[in-house]
């Protein structure tokens, strides 16, 4: 066999040996990817996804579009040739797996996680909304609030006495008007000594908060406290949290999306179908970010793979949090205007501007 072609051949065996090695070499990292966009205005899988009942409500056109990113599960073991293929694609990402898994969390708690952080911005979605009608003199709607128990740790002192959705009315006798107010009234106690926690069962407030009413029928429950893990402080092993109770039902039904990325996109149409008109005039606006009971517009992860999702979709604009922007700026999509927005206001001022065609004034993300 000629030497030249026995190198070639060499060379070939070897490259084949290297694909084969490195198919079946597994190595710590998971994939990032664009996700589906759903109109919050429509429906997805069938059902509406945004339901208000107890409340006039008017038509509505146009998109206005959460986005999300589809990420490999915990037990998916990439290979190195998938990794490679991750970092030469365009619109993937490839990151270090305890990105998006923790060491120090199971797969069921990152999911556990994500799951309550994204029923947590749905109510936050739902304040921020009724809050901004009421700025814009388009309702003026009353939201009841309360601290209740978010969670229960397993196996602190409060288990099988507190419940999640209990709400607390006070902690040894002074009344409480936010997690915070809670964290501090335990701590000034010693671990050992006990606590008294004036609460209302979850089942009342529930039956309340159905009726748009307070919850009443306050209860005092004892508890010893325990020293802290590795902290020089007391607890009885719950987190607290606030609850709201709005005086309509607005429920969201979209299902098996996790984290709180989604919050913007549902306060705006919850907005649309609250007022006469239509928030986008029928065009197709897409976006992401936190929101804050007081209508502030947060950064989220993976934004650029929510760009290219949204535009694939048919998205011409995009609403982009301030603090996304530089990020965004580095691959926009071809026809994709991307809409700089810190809070709110800045959101419906820029839906305003798309409707009456003044893209011009629109705030745009500075390229980075």
């Amino acid at each position: 066999m000629p030497r030249r072609t026995a190198t070639l051949l060499a060379s070939l065996l070897t490259l084949i040996a290297l694909l084969c090695a490195g198919a079946l070499i597994p190595v710590p990292y998971s994939e990032m990817s664009p996700g589906p966009t759903v109109n919050t205005l429509g429906k997805h899988k069938g059902e509406t996804v945004l339901q208000i009942t107890g409340h006039k409500t008017y038509p509505t056109s146009g998109h206005l579009n959460m986005t999300t990113v589809r990420v490999t599960n915990s037990e998916y073991k990439m290979n190195l040739v998938e990794a490679v293929y991750g970092w030469l694609t365009h619109d993937n990402a490839v990151v270090p797996h305890k990105t998006l898994y923790p060491d120090d969390k199971s797969a069921d708690e990152v999911n556990q996680e994500n799951a309550e952080e994204f029923s947590q911005s749905q109510e936050s979605a739902k304040v921020a909304a009724l809050k901004q009608l009421k700025k814009m003199k388009e309702l003026d709607i009353k939201v009841g609030s309360h601290i209740v128990v978010g969670s229960v740790f397993k196996g602190g002192p409060a288990e099988g006495t507190l419940h999640a959705g209990d709400a607390i009315k006070a902690v040894d006798g002074k009344a409480v008007h936010s997690p915070s107010d809670v964290a501090k009234l335990v701590t000034e106690h010693k671990a050992g000594e006990k606590t008294v926690f004036t609460v209302i069962p979850a089942e009342r407030v529930q039956a309340a908060e159905k009726a748009h009413k307070e919850p009443k029928g306050a209860k005092n429950i004892t508890i010893t406290t325990v020293k802290a893990p590795q902290e020089e402080r007391a607890i009885v092993g719950i987190e607290a949290a606030v609850d709201y109770t709005f005086p309509f039902d607005i429920n969201i039904t979209v299902n098996h999306i996790g984290g709180p990325s989604a919050g913007l996109m549902f306060s705006l149409g919850i907005i649309d179908k609250l007022t006469p008109g239509d928030l986008t005039g029928g065009e197709f606006v897409a976006g992401t970010g936190t929101i804050e009971e007081t209508g502030k517009v947060g950064p989220i992860g993976g934004i650029s793979m929510k760009t290219v999702g949204a535009r694939a979709k048919g998205a011409k604009f995009f609403l982009t949090p301030e603090a996304n922007c530089a990020t965004a700026t580095r691959d926009i999509p071809d026809g994709l205007t991307l809409v700089k927005v810190s809070d709110l206001d800045d959101a419906v001022t820029a839906l305003k501007n798309i409707r009456e065609k003044k893209t011009d004034k629109l705030p745009s993300c500075p390229k980075s």
